[in-house]
């Protein structure tokens, strides 16, 4: 009797997903854009004697439109509270715009670029499948025109993540972005590096978002692997890959026993970045800062296996890579001055034969040894192979990791605010400023010495399983690796799933990290007061 063949494995392909908004700068007030079929006008928080006020262009458009939008913001009862929205049909257009369909009336609070990045994401939400919007709330800032960039950024940013949509439906998206987004006023017009680094920013928000809501079973470290190549092509980085055998050839114990169960096998990923316009011998001389990714595809926990509802997000343990990722492409974007090495640690884990047990013993790169006492605290295995690999081969001016590690963060800190660890005060605080202006904050936690005794093993030289102060011990584990190098961990399991609609965080994984990492190395000198020139 013959066998019955075995049953083929359909392959994944992702669907065509959607794309941002467009953004585009205009001189003229909001309302004499031509084309646009909807207007978008800020509401400023007034006084006592007076509640609110309509911002730029309002006044222009109700004359043309012959309509009291003073009247029709307070019926609605606007205060000017940021995000606050009210919506104004308007079918039959203006004389100089017949196309005009909607007025929405949008509160941006104090102006500060938290309430700017906020009711851009309203603005995102009150705009699905609409054609193209002007709009004048970046310009409600101060007067100074450090105020006017700041807001214009975080307004496009805010925009583009509030808009952001994934889907997998046989019949397409249920809702488009809008297509186009005009900011309008005579303040903006001349800002188009400020909107290409605002579009950068937002893009690899999006970017990351989107590499950790693809299901794993696309989404494996070959695919990784892959966007990487991708990546790599577009924005003229260097790229090397580890497979399997390289890196077993070349001692990478962790990455390989955390990766030993699944059928789609482990990658070590490198992206190298030199500023633009530097020769190769003039880039030796540049400060090198080394991102970490941990990129677990899928972690069932192993044979410590999660419950099942811990494990239904875990397709987006790979966040830290992914973030990795979307922050190497957009470097030259943002004109960031230094070298830059990305590297994420690329595995599943899975549940075979194979798997890695309770009890056994990694030999990291580089010799050290862990026991392992839960399979499910993988992440620092194959996050502390790439460290050791980076301090010691790439010798990097300083280093930052950044991963989904541990559910005692989120315990500490709720699901908004990101774990911060480091050896540098100044690399701290350099990251901490960048998360409060980015919309991704931080909050640092103690390198607790007192808690070290708890990471022993009697057999190894530490267990990744020491208990207790979770997040803490866990970034104790992986001080280890990183020599003397000034070091930041970031712990993003906190924030790593949105559970509901929170201005510029939409429902599912968050992607929490490109913005800060940006806009940190972004800066003009991002290693002042940390590297020595």
């Amino acid at each position: 009797m013959t066998s019955p063949a075995a049953p083929s494995t359909q392959e994944q392909v992702l669907p065509g997903q959607v794309s941002p908004p467009e953004f585009a700068l205009s001189d003229l007030l909001p309302g004499a854009i031509i084309g646009v079929d909807v207007v978008a006008l800020p509401v400023l928080p007034g006084d006592d004697e007076v509640p609110f006020l309509l911002g730029p262009g309002a006044a222009e458009l109700a004359d043309e439109l012959d309509l009291d939008l003073v009247g029709i913001a307070e019926v609605h009862g606007l205060t000017g509270a940021t995000a606050e929205v009210a919506t104004v049909p308007v079918p039959g257009g203006t004389t100089t715009n017949p196309d005009l369909r909607l007025v929405i009336l949008v509160g941006v609070g104090a102006g500060l670029p938290i309430d700017l990045r906020r009711a851009g994401a309203a603005l995102a939400r009150a705009t699905f499948d609409r054609d193209a919007v002007a709009t004048s709330i970046p310009v409600v800032a101060g007067a100074g025109m450090s105020d006017v960039h700041a807001s214009v950024e975080a307004f496009v940013v805010g925009t583009m993540l509030g808009s952001f949509v994934f889907h997998w439906r046989s019949r397409g998206p249920e809702r488009l972005p809008v297509r186009r987004v005009v900011v309008a006023g005579p303040e903006v017009a001349g800002d188009r590096a400020v909107l290409e680094r605002a579009v950068a920013i937002g893009g690899a928000g999006w970017r990351s978002r989107l590499l950790a809501t693809v299901p794993a079973n696309l989404k494996n470290p070959a695919w990784l692997a892959t966007q990487a190549e991708q990546i790599a092509a577009a924005a003229g980085l260097d790229l090397q890959v580890w497979d399997e055998q390289d890196l077993a050839s070349d001692g990478f114990g962790g990455i390989l026993a955390v990766g030993a169960a699944s059928a789609t096998p482990p990658r070590l990923i490198r992206l190298d970045y030199t500023p633009r316009g530097v020769s190769a011998r003039a880039a030796k001389k540049l400060p090198l800062v080394v991102l970490v990714g941990k990129g677990i595809t899928f972690d069932t926990g192993g044979l410590s296996i999660k419950p099942a509802a811990s494990m239904a997000s875990m397709k987006r343990d790979m966040m830290g890579g992914g973030v990795v990722l979307a922050t190497m492409a957009a470097l030259a974007d943002v004109d960031c001055p230094v070298r830059v090495i990305g590297l994420v640690a690329a595995a599943e884990n899975a549940i075979s034969g194979s798997a890695l047990r309770p009890g056994d013993v990694v030999r990291h790169w580089g010799g050290r040894t862990t026991e392992v006492g839960n399979t499910d605290a993988e992440g620092r295995l194959v996050l502390a192979d790439a460290l050791a690999y980076a301090v010691t081969e790439l010798a990097p001016d300083l280093i930052i990791d950044i991963a989904t590690l541990t559910g005692a963060v989120k315990v500490a800190l709720g699901q908004q605010v990101a774990g911060l660890f480091a050896t540098d005060d100044a690399l701290a605080a350099a990251l901490a400023a960048a998360g409060e202006q980015s919309g991704e904050p931080l909050w640092r936690f103690p390198l607790y010495d007192g808690y070290e005794d708890k990471l022993a093993s009697k057999i190894a030289d530490a267990s990744n399983d020491p208990g207790g102060a979770g997040a803490i011990t866990a970034a104790l584990f992986l001080r280890h690796f990183v020599g003397d190098v000034p070091w930041a961990h970031l712990d993003i399991a906190s924030v790593g799933d949105v559970e509901k609609e929170w201005h510029e965080w939409t429902v599912g994984p968050s992607g929490f990290g490109p913005r800060l990492l940006l806009t940190w190395l972004g800066s003009t000198d991002p290693l002042d007061g940390i590297v020595e020139s």
